[in-house]
């Protein structure tokens, strides 16, 4: 599709520009008009030729709908481009848009930016985009066609959503900077937002929600932060949900190991708030969502993992999940002991992770050994030459009076 500039310039308000400006305004409307008429014939023939493709079984039939799904998407998705930049851009011009219209010229200039920089990222976003803005407009005409569209819309949207997703994962591959790769997984987390925000309330709404009984319970757990303005562990909540659901939504667009790295992230940002936070209510309700990432990371996703690269690292899992079970035994008889149980395992778990960078990680390890002592799995020995002191181990085995505690 051809491609514009969409930068601004005032022009000197001279008598010829005043009268161009004025017949701009006069001739609009019909710029519009036509423009929707050819919008609605284009979507009209994409969506015959979606509908087409779908009904046939036929190989030798489909390979000749494909091609002519490609060209009718193509037209169509042209023609929506030409309406932004005929209609949309000469209204905000012509300071007669609507906030809405302004938005989405905004958008649609910072997505085009991006084909400098990223032209795959850049090819999905605006596809995303156009075809989004049209569904806005054939729900607010309440246009007849819109059961058939929706078909489609999601269908369509979902194939790119994936294919942006998969596009970031492959990025996330190469060398880059820590800032790069925080970016990357910003992107991330947007993206499955975008797509579950506003996609799959649609395919619930097509496919029926018994097809997704699976998910529903985090996604109306994740349907709580969509209101309200979000602190720094809401977002982290937040992000620890999507990664949930793209499991069962992005098996192969966003694979295993990406995920793993997106987990480890949310990991260290949970650490961070830890001990960044100086109120103490703040700092439980962080740590309590600290076990619930441990929990989603190693029962989500570690427990389905099947290549390690390091055979120690698979015994080592072997054994927390092991112990996993045996406590998950005690959720019935004793639910306030299994509790206490699972929360050992997990923090003496992350402790030794965290503990192979003692320097980096000082803070979090000392929170952590305190917690440990205040349920009863280490004890802190004061000395005169350090008011810190030092942890050990408590162990059940007694000690001789006149001995040291080891």
């Amino acid at each position: 599709m051809e491609e514009r500039s969409l930068k601004i310039y005032n022009s000197e308000k001279t008598f010829f520009s005043k009268i161009t400006n004025t017949i701009s305004r006069l001739l609009i409307p019909t710029k519009i008009g036509l423009n929707s008429i050819i919008i609605s014939i284009k979507r009209n023939n994409v969506l015959k030729a979606y509908e087409a493709l779908n009904s046939t079984e036929n190989e030798e039939k489909k390979e000749a709908l494909n091609k002519k799904m490609d060209d009718t998407y193509a037209l169509y998705l042209e023609s929506i481009d030409k309406h932004i930049m005929d209609s949309i851009y000469k209204k905000v011009r012509n300071e007669t848009a609507s906030e809405f219209e302004k938005e989405a010229l905004s958008q649609y200039y910072m997505i085009t930016h991006l084909k400098e920089t990223g032209y795959t990222e850049y090819k999905y976003k605006k596809q995303i985009y156009l075809i989004g803005l049209d569904y806005q407009t054939v729900l607010n005409e309440k246009n007849k066609m819109l059961t058939r569209y929706k078909k489609f819309y999601s269908k369509q949207t979902e194939s790119l959503y994936k294919g942006l997703l998969k596009h970031y994962s492959i990025r996330l591959a190469d060398n880059l900077s820590d800032g790069e790769k925080q970016e990357i997984y910003d992107k991330i987390f947007r993206t499955l937002e975008e797509y579950i925000t506003n996609i799959l309330p649609i395919k619930f709404e097509i496919e029926q929600k018994d097809t997704y009984k699976e998910i529903l319970d985090e996604f109306d757990n994740f349907d709580r932060f969509t209101v309200g303005k979000l602190d720094q562990n809401d977002v982290i909540e937040k992000n620890m949900i999507l990664l949930g659901l793209s499991r069962k939504l992005f098996t192969h667009s966003l694979p295993l190991v990406v995920a793993e790295q997106c987990y480890i992230k949310l990991l260290k940002d949970v650490r961070s708030l830890i001990v960044d936070t100086r109120i103490v209510r703040k700092k439980e309700k962080a740590y309590s969502l600290l076990i619930n990432i441990i929990e989603e990371y190693n029962v989500k996703l570690l427990s389905t993992k099947i290549y390690w690269e390091k055979p120690e690292q698979r015994e080592e899992y072997k054994k927390f999940w092991d112990s996993y079970k045996d406590i998950l035994e005690l959720k019935d008889s004793n639910y306030d002991e299994y509790i206490k149980q699972k929360e050992i395992l997990f923090i003496k778990s992350d402790l030794e992770k965290v503990l192979t960078n003692e320097n980096k990680y000082y803070k979090i390890i000392k929170f952590y050994k305190n917690k440990l002592v205040e349920l009863g799995v280490m004890r802190k020995l004061y000395n005169s030459y350090s008011s810190e002191g030092e942890y050990t181990k408590v162990t059940k085995k007694r000690t001789k009076v006149g001995k040291k505690a080891v």
